[in-house]
């Protein structure tokens, strides 16, 4: 019988196949004490299963390239840590099996790491995915992984790493659906990036019996258990309209009595431009630069590395706007060199443009390689801060790109709520705003961004979260200057609408979500959009909020 189960859906789409469950590693391994003159060689097995698990990481990584790539090479990094290895050298020192040592010091890292509060403890399934490959290594069992399928099939599993997830073959796994995980996490973001329609978040997904047909709404969020024949022609129909309406969906991003909303696209460096580029992106609206910090030599790039880079990106863009992040580093993208090792709550610590500002020979250097790659070249060039917390803040990065002599606009992001509760007076000292949804919404609901279980804070159509953009957005437009969206919240095409109809004047995502959000705008005018981020404004939860802006823009 047709049941109908409701998770969070996080990538468009929909699949329809029989359910599969991924593999998992051995968790726990025995513990049992070894002779002390073993120990030597128990450090060597770990040792060389740690390098042998971030190899492997790498690797999959330079395969699947783009936003994968940079994740996977962090994981790899974590595998690395030299803290956990010399814990796990002391333990085996006492009579640890090296696998036993690992397993430990890994829960006990996690542990700390939750006690203290730290941001990266919401990195769970990263965090698990790296130990369980090293424990299953020394154990000599298989690594976690897809199931092995010759037929097509729609994958469940209680979480998914970004080492299995960049790697799914979408001509095998028609969607997956999880029990964690949130919108904003590493598997969704790859989902999108991949086009596979994904549900996560879904309370007993790992129950669903091997074999099972099941639909998955990747839009919705919904999973139909044993759809009927009529909810899967309807749902089959419903996603072939969808595809026609992309295959004819072409040109700038547009309402359909013409207003303009430019449709840029978010990426992580030069490998992701192709398929922007592909997906008709009119620029970039997110270009993450922390792809150059995130190597093993524990010191930042040269500017002439960073000229190089920078310029890739900017050639391919000719006469169009290339919106550039400065160095957000610190909370789950720590960095040695940049970084403080003792901060008790990374997310609320020292981040972003407030460790630029610690070490401004970090931020000159990044700023002089932009002024140098944008040399000549046709290109709009924007800049941009992140976690902007007030107008001293934005004072303070203007003042530094005039003093590295950049020619750009320079902008701020609000991540922070009160960057958006004081627009106005941040735009006296810059020139645009970028919305990170992601960010704003975690800071908003104090809801880690990683966390399945406050995922329902972590919904971009919360009221409150729309209230801040409607903000943003309004003093932007007083004082004559632009506020882009480049959070997540821009690739789901009925929430475009609603933005756009906010006064967000461009949007940015990841460019398998530029068809999708072209093509929605451009079946509703700008009147219909406003009427609709007014309806969603009104409503008291997220779920509401959807369905408003739905009834508005169906007519009902």
């Amino acid at each position: 019988m047709e049941t109908t189960l409701r998770g969070v859906g996080v990538s468009h789409g929909v699949a329809i196949g029989e359910v599969r469950h991924m593999g998992t590693a051995v968790l726990e391994p025995p513990a049992k004490q070894i002779p002390t003159e073993e120990a030597e060689r128990e450090q060597g097995r770990a040792r060389q299963a740690v390098e042998a698990v971030a190899a492997d990481l790498i690797a999959r990584g330079n395969l699947a390239g783009g936003e994968a790539q940079h994740v996977l090479e962090a994981q790899a990094m974590m595998a690395q840590d030299p803290e956990l290895m010399a814990d796990v050298e002391r333990r085996i020192a006492v009579g640890s099996t090296a696998e036993r040592a690992v397993y430990d010091a890994f829960a006990s890292y996690r542990a700390l790491l939750a006690g203290a509060g730290e941001y990266l403890a919401g990195r769970v399934a990263d965090l698990d995915d790296v130990r369980n490959r090293i424990v299953a290594r020394l154990l000599g069992v298989a690594m976690p992984g897809v199931p092995d399928s010759d037929e097509p099939y729609v994958l469940i599993a209680r979480d998914l790493a970004p080492a299995d997830t960049a790697l799914l073959d979408p001509a095998l796994v028609l969607g997956f659906v999880t029990e964690e995980g949130g919108p904003t996490s590493h598997s969704a973001i790859l989902a999108r990036a991949l086009g596979v329609p994904a549900v996560v978040a879904l309370p007993g997904a790992s129950e669903l019996a091997e074999g099972t047909v099941i639909a998955v709404d990747g839009s919705t969020g919904d999973i139909f258990v044993e759809p009927s024949p009529e909810k899967r022609a309807a749902l089959e129909a419903s996603a072939a309209e969808r595809k026609a309406a992309l295959a004819a969906s072409s040109g700038p991003g547009a309402t359909s009595d013409g207003h303009k909303v430019p449709l840029l696209a978010n990426v992580g460096g030069p490998v992701d431009v192709p398929a922007a580029v592909e997906a008709g992106a009119e620029g970039v609206g997110l270009f993450r630069t922390e792809f150059l910090f995130l190597d093993d030599s524990g010191r930042a790039p040269s500017e002439e590395k960073q000229v190089e880079a920078y310029r890739t990106v900017l050639e391919a863009f000719p006469e169009g706007r290339v919106v550039v992040r400065v160095l957000d580093a610190g909370a789950d993208k720590p960095l040695d060199f940049l970084t403080p090792a003792d901060e008790p709550n990374p997310a609320l610590g020292v981040r972003g443009l407030r460790s630029l500002l610690e070490h401004p020979e970090v931020l000159r250097t990044q700023l002089t390689a932009l002024a140098k790659a944008a040399e000549g070249l046709p290109v709009y060039l924007e800049v941009m801060a992140p976690m902007v917390a007030d107008r001293t803040d934005a004072k303070d990065f203007a003042d530094a790109c005039r003093a590295a002599g950049l020619q750009a606009k320079f902008g701020a992001m609000v991540e922070i709520p009160s960057a958006a509760l004081r627009a106005r007076s941040i735009l006296q000292e810059v020139e645009f705003l970028s919305l990170g949804t992601n960010d704003l919404a975690q800071y908003t609901f104090a809801a880690d961004r990683q966390v399945g279980a406050v995922s329902r804070l972590q919904d971009p159509w919360q009221p409150a979260l729309l209230d801040l953009v409607s903000m943003s957005a309004e003093a932007a437009r007083a004082e004559g200057k632009s506020c882009g969206v480049c959070g997540e919240a821009a690739s789901d095409p009925l929430l475009a609408c609603v933005l756009t109809g906010l006064g967000v004047t461009s949007l940015s995502m990841g460019a398998a979500s530029i068809p999708y959000v072209r093509a929605s705008l451009a079946k509703y005018t700008l009147a219909q959009c406003e009427r609709a981020a007014s309806a969603a404004r009104a409503a008291d939860s997220a779920e509401d909020a959807r369905k408003a802006a739905q009834a508005v823009l169906s007519g009902e």
